[in-house]
């Protein structure tokens, strides 16, 4: 009988969690909706204008009828002003021929872990860790292992741990730099070391660019030619909705990465690989600025929070996050995020969210104005001194 057949998905899918950043975002949308009024702190977007260059190459592009699909792996233009900006910041110059545009950083991990993993393969992953990359390795059928990191040192990875950790099944060992949530910057040492283990490195790299108080970033390019490279315009140029994202790949990856993203993605949009040449070319000042007023609001908030009762140890020194001890509020992250949003109106990320190492925590983005930081900090002053008492028995 027609419509009769029990209805199912495909088995991998039960392999995927819920990104429960997102989740809290969604949430905060249905009480917008509602008329309330949200701070916006747990979305790791920033607040911040793109490069009207971009902008308006883009319009200009639409407009002058750049419509068509382009070369599965980008416009050459585009590839070329990659390697040159690559060549800029990390004193290396991968060929074009090696970079891959995709639609976003997200799409081009996808291929990455989908040339790498096989079912049962292991793919080990410092932790607390951005929370699509265990995804991607179980979609793939392939096992996330974790190696924790601790704010007491700064998140810092460990590489006798990861060495540890390796076994014959390993085929990947990811690496992010300065890091989502913790915004942690490995050192060069760190980074070496990391490369001479022996499994490629997935090194993702989108807040490259974005530090403070005088830290530096090393980039997989100059360490391993077997590294995978993930970077693309969300964050340094406050490009998020653009998707617009690359992949620096091993001479022997290329080919099977594009037909990958032949048959998967096809292409990056046109008029919007035309954005991303002009924030190459004109948008070093406007990261520039956002890096500076960043800094700032980074002081602001984690100031702020340590007032409050939450626990950090180490001022992040990169990216726009600060990954917060809230166990004096309240042990299931979760949960609290919940209580915030629904009571204090601020939208916080719950640690767990980046793995069990982060369990407790509640992680705060500062790419925003100065007005929500200080109004986010105020409407939690009202709320968590309860949440506090309840966390410690109290009436």
């Amino acid at each position: 009988m027609s419509g009769s057949a029990e209805k199912s998905t495909a088995q991998r899918l039960e392999a995927l969690q819920p990104f429960l950043a997102m989740e809290v975002m969604e949430r905060a949308f249905e009480l917008e909706a509602e008329g309330v009024d949200v701070v916006h702190l747990e979305i790791g977007e920033p607040r911040f204008s793109p490069p009207p260059q971009a902008v308006e190459a883009c319009v200009q592009a639409l407009e002058g009828g750049e419509t068509q699909y382009t070369d599965s792996r980008g416009l050459a233009e585009l590839r070329e002003a990659i390697a040159a900006d690559c060549e800029r910041r990390c004193r290396v110059a991968p060929d074009p021929s090696r970079i891959l545009v995709a639609s976003g950083t997200s799409p081009a991990m996808l291929l990455v872990f989908s040339l790498l993993v096989d079912p049962g393969d292991e793919v080990i992953i410092p932790s607390p860790h951005y929370p699509c990359y265990p995804n991607f390795v179980r979609f793939c059928g392939g096992v996330p292992v974790y190696v924790p990191t601790h704010a007491e040192t700064g998140f810092a990875i460990d590489v006798e741990s990861v060495a540890a950790a390796i076994t014959p099944r390993t085929k990947a060992i990811v690496v992010a730099s300065p890091a989502n949530p913790t915004g942690a910057v490995q050192s060069a040492d760190t980074m070496r070391a990391l490369a001479a283990l022996g499994p490629p490195l997935i090194s993702d790299e989108i807040y490259a660019g974005i530090v403070y108080d005088g830290a530096r970033v090393t980039s997989a390019l100059t360490l391993d030619a077997d590294a995978f490279v993930l970077d693309g315009f969300s964050k340094r140029y406050a490009m998020t909705g653009f998707r617009l994202g690359w992949l620096v790949a091993p001479a022997w990856a290329s080919r099977p990465l594009q037909i990958m993203q032949q048959s998967l993605f096809i292409s990056a949009n046109r008029f919007v690989q035309k954005a991303g040449i002009a924030a190459l070319r004109h948008g070093a000042p406007y990261v520039a600025s956002m890096r500076d007023a960043c800094a700032k609001r980074r002081d602001r908030l984690v100031g702020g929070l340590r007032e409050l009762g939450f626990s950090i140890p180490h001022m992040p020194a990169g990216a726009f996050y600060v990954l917060a001890d809230a166990r004096v509020f309240g042990s299931d992250s979760l949960a609290l995020a919940r209580e915030l949003l629904e009571r204090a109106h601020v939208g916080a990320t719950p640690g767990i969210d980046f793995g069990e190492a982060g369990e407790g925590m509640l992680r705060f983005c500062y790419a925003t104005s100065e007005e929500a930081i200080d109004e986010g900090l105020a409407r939690l002053g009202r709320v968590l001194p309860e949440l506090a008492a309840s966390a410690a028995g109290g009436p």
